[in-house]
């Protein structure tokens, strides 16, 4: 099923695709007004055929993740840390079964990487690009394509999934979360680069400052899943709720 998808992927996230379906869900979104803490229990309704090592509810990993970050940087001064654990997976609502025009997996989950350049060896499952249209276009298919070097990753298009999902709905709706929250949302799924060192040709000095805090969330992210332990939701739910009213509105548009 991971490889399925991951061809899918591969072979449909395009560069017109990708920079399209931006421009279209930043405009008209996907018809949910909601607050944050319901969104992360309809989350539970979502699979990611991307993580077989997934099998709670969705929702423990979202607290997984966030009070493993809690633990570590305790305080009020990192709450926004903590809050960031919690929300940093929500777009994958996207491939919530009850939209009407759900997203298909390979748009939704998954590694995400550049478009509109060559496709990097080391995203995983490479093998899968010859069959994309771009891979053989020569707008596309050189170093930097339709970037300049040094151009930055906020001036690059990704392939669409729920990290850029997620960051537009954070940026539409106001939230206050600092910077580097933002970014950890945006790029924690770009693994070719914070795991691999690709595409560093396109970074600007912003980026190389926030690796670091790709690297610290990314431990969270991926070494705090426990099926065997599951959380307390409704225990810590107080707490998440009191944090959310700190950084994001009461309903948020997605």
């Amino acid at each position: 099923m991971v490889s399925r998808s991951y061809n899918l992927q591969h072979t449909n996230q395009t560069y017109e695709y990708a920079s399209t379906t931006r421009k279209n869900i930043v405009e008209n979104g996907i018809g949910l007004e909601l607050p944050i803490w319901e969104a992360c229990e309809l989350l539970n309704n979502v699979v990611d055929e991307s993580d077989p090592d997934a099998s709670l509810p969705q929702i423990n990993h979202l607290l997984q993740t966030a009070e493993a970050i809690r633990k570590a940087y305790p305080g009020e001064e990192w709450d926004w840390f903590h809050l960031t654990g919690l929300v940093h997976d929500l777009g994958k609502l996207l491939a919530l079964p009850q939209l009407p025009n759900k997203f298909p997996q390979w748009a939704v989950v998954g590694d995400t990487f550049p478009v509109g350049c060559r496709f990097h060896e080391s995203n995983v499952f490479h093998e899968f690009f010859q069959n994309n249209p771009d891979n053989s276009d020569p707008r596309y298919n050189t170093e930097c394509g339709v970037y300049k070097p040094g151009c930055g990753l906020k001036n690059i298009i990704m392939s669409w999934g729920h990290d850029e999902y997620f960051y537009q709905v954070c940026i539409k709706n106001k939230s206050t979360l600092p910077p580097q929250a933002l970014y950890m949302i945006r790029f924690h799924s770009f693994y070719p680069w914070h795991k691999h060192g690709a595409y560093s040709h396109l970074l600007d000095e912003e980026d190389k400052q926030m690796l670091p805090w790709i690297h610290k969330f990314n431990q969270f992210d991926l070494y705090s899943k426990d099926d065997d332990h599951p959380v307390d939701v409704q225990k810590l739910k107080p707490y998440y709720q009191s944090i959310i009213k700190k950084y994001f509105p009461e309903k948020v548009k997605f």
